[in-house]
């Protein structure tokens, strides 16, 4: 198996911590160089480790955007 390669380009927001100092964030990450995608995942404090995530494109990232603002309108 391959390494993954990834770079974070930014972080967006840091969404919780852990008390073991994990975070769950929302990044732009560029995975094994291919174009950036917009990533939600639990990171090590070092950012060496990660837990499982998914990754959005710009669209998709809107249609999430679009489903939560519908969402806070029913609460």
């Amino acid at each position: 198996m391959s390494d993954l390669k990834y770079e974070i380009l930014d972080t967006i927001s840091v969404l919780s911590e852990s008390g073991k100092g994990w975070s769950k964030e929302l990044n732009l990450i560029s995975w094994n160089g291919r174009e950036p995608k917009y990533d939600i995942r639990d990171w090590s404090p070092e950012r060496e480790k990660m837990g499982k995530g998914i990754t959005l494109t710009i669209d998709e990232l809107k249609e999430l955007k679009n489903a939560l603002n519908e969402l806070d309108e029913l609460l």
